[in-house]
């Protein structure tokens, strides 16, 4: 099992994405898995009576090595897929990056940008302090552009409190993006990635993690495996 940053980083690079912890309808693995051994939610340690008594030893090291991983410059780690935390090897990134389509920023969306492109990594209360958005308002926008591969975690900044605020920069400024192919090679091979980790997939399980069309899902994924019908569905397994 994943017991340090630097194991973490190396399960990350083999096998190129995952999701923090799992998600039900999600076909990706988890770090999680590999820190506890299985995807059982055993994030407490509780007392006979049910108490809260403290985070499990897993759910604490894996908690920090979230924002240690993108700090150290290891794996990339923010709202990239699915709409949840995902890690993501650094390799891999161009290709993720060439696969999302692009979507003409709001005015809102374009300042928190702008902000991040003119001051550097910024916190969620620095943001608001820039921009004069309210904080559901900053919170809503930096997840967007954290699904549209613009922004990413950066580092953690410790504050007054017991917690600290996860910095946001762009993405292709704290990762090399440059060279990377064209939307529809690097969407066949996410798909072919995705199919090899999975073992099988339909074109919805590949569809909603990364927001494609359904028909066009479909078609790439008669691009890397071979589908069959079954029980009204198209299933596809890797060549």
């Amino acid at each position: 099992m994943v017991r340090t940053v630097e194991a973490a980083a190396a399960w990350v690079d083999e096998v190129g994405l995952a999701l923090l912890f799992p998600k039900a309808d999600v076909v990706l693995p988890s770090l999680w898995e590999q820190v506890n051994g299985s995807p059982a939610d055993n994030w407490a340690i509780r007392d006979d009576e049910g108490n809260f008594v403290r985070w499990s030893d897993e759910l604490a090291f894996l908690w920090g090595a979230k924002d240690e991983l993108p700090g150290a410059g290891l794996v990339c780690v923010g709202k990239h897929v699915a709409r949840v935390a995902t890690c993501v090897a650094p390799r891999l990134l161009p290709l993720l990056v060439a696969a999302a389509e692009p979507v003409e920023p709001s005015l809102d969306e374009q300042a928190v940008e702008d902000a991040i492109a003119a001051e550097g990594p910024l916190t969620g209360p620095q943001l608001r302090g820039l921009t004069g958005l309210a904080k559901k308002e900053v919170d809503r926008i930096v997840a967007i552009l954290h699904r549209r591969l613009v922004l990413t975690n950066s580092h953690l900044v410790e504050q007054d409190g017991p917690w600290g605020a996860i910095a946001h920069d762009l993405l292709a400024r704290k990762w090399d993006v440059r060279e990377r192919p064209g939307g529809k090679e690097a969407r066949r091979e996410l798909a072919r990635l995705v199919l090899e980790l999975a073992g099988e997939l339909t074109a919805a399980d590949l569809a909603g993690p990364f927001g494609w069309p359904r028909q066009a899902t479909a078609a790439v994924l008669d691009s890397v495996g071979t589908g069959r019908d079954e029980e009204g569905f198209r299933i596809w397994a890797a060549d």
